[in-house]
């Protein structure tokens, strides 16, 4: 058996099976089998096991774990296999995870990636489509990318959508620090319209199904004085938004 690698990031590794190129990267949606357990120091190939996938799958965001998950599986192909050794600033650190890692785990992990796909992208945008926002009388900004083909939502109907929301930048709105994506999950979300944000619930009526919207929501229409996780407070917002469906 071969020895151990070493990335400069600290993560050790042996590439069991390389499988097909390409390789994954950190945006990508990934489908692994994999078990993990605590390396026993006189046989770090043995140990507790702790966690397992079992004959089922698993999916999810490769940026979304642990980060000698993220930089580990990108080493090998679909069809690949690999033992990684995570130590602890990789892994969940010093407050390990509640009930299943203790505090300053190293980890040791056997991976096989059975298959992945890049983030879905925004749909197109209408040659026409309007450059300068439009404003409604609540202060929301909007501009529609892309006019849909099918029915506009009321403010009780459940709809279902891809999006991308940003901090806008001061200098150039269309840029900045994006803080939630859909299209980086993979996934589309649905929930009823009027459980959301006042922005969201105004702007999604100004479009109709299948087309795309890019809303400017201030402070006041968003998270409000408070912000929350991951939201300062009176933080305005930037969002890309497909309406995908009306449910």
């Amino acid at each position: 058996m071969s020895e151990l690698q070493a990335t400069d990031s600290g993560l050790k590794y042996r590439i069991i099976e390389p499988g097909e190129d390409p390789k994954p990267t950190a945006d990508c949606k990934v489908q692994v089998r994999y078990r993990g357990w605590f390396p026993d120091p006189s046989d770090p190939t043995q140990g507790e096991q702790f966690d397992a996938s079992g004959d089922q799958p698993i999916s999810f965001p490769l940026g979304g774990v642990i980060g000698g998950w993220t930089e580990g599986v990108q080493l090998i192909g679909r069809g690949g296999k690999i033992e990684l050794e995570v130590p602890p600033e990789l892994g969940y650190g010093a407050q390990g995870y509640p009930g299943a890692i203790p505090p300053n785990a190293t980890l040791r992990f056997e991976i096989e990636l059975i298959d992945f796909a890049a983030p879905p992208e925004p749909g197109p945008i209408d040659d026409d489509a309007a450059e300068e926002f439009a404003e409604t009388p609540t202060g929301l900004k909007y501009r529609v990318l892309r006019k849909g083909d099918g029915k506009s939502p009321t403010a009780t109907d459940s709809v279902t959508v891809h999006y991308r929301g940003w901090f806008p930048d001061p200098a150039d709105g269309s840029q900045g620090n994006e803080f939630d994506s859909s299209y980086g999950r993979g996934e589309t979300i649905s929930f009823p319209l009027n459980g959301v944000i006042a922005g969201w619930t105004e702007g999604l009526q100004l479009v109709s199904e299948g087309g795309m919207i890019e809303l400017h929501i201030p402070w006041s229409l968003a998270y409000g004085e408070s912000g929350r996780p991951g939201i300062p407070p009176k933080a305005d917002l930037r969002f890309l938004v497909e309406l995908m469906k009306v449910n």
